[in-house]
């Protein structure tokens, strides 16, 4: 239900669905890590569950990161679409 309105959001700023976008694929990921996330918050214990959200923020950490350098008005306004702070640099 809730991919759905991202998805409603995102493809009438494109005017055709492309579930292989950048944005598309950190949409997926960021659904995941919350559902995980609540997960979590029940089962402290499920170790399994931690390590696959590590994975997961890894593969959104590296998108995000590639959809900066290759265009940051479209970074930018996702960040504020889905309510995710900037990274830390190092």
């Amino acid at each position: 239900m809730i991919k759905n309105s991202f998805i409603s959001v995102i493809s009438q700023e494109e005017k055709e669905e492309n579930k292989g976008s950048v944005e598309f694929q950190i949409l997926s990921f960021t659904s995941k890590i919350r559902r995980l996330t609540s997960h979590l918050e029940l089962h402290k214990r499920d170790f399994l569950s931690q390590r696959g959200l590590r994975i997961i923020l890894g593969k959104r950490q590296r998108l995000l990161a590639y959809l900066s350098k290759k265009n940051r008005v479209r970074y930018k306004k996702l960040m504020d679409q889905l309510d995710i702070r900037e990274p830390k640099t190092r």
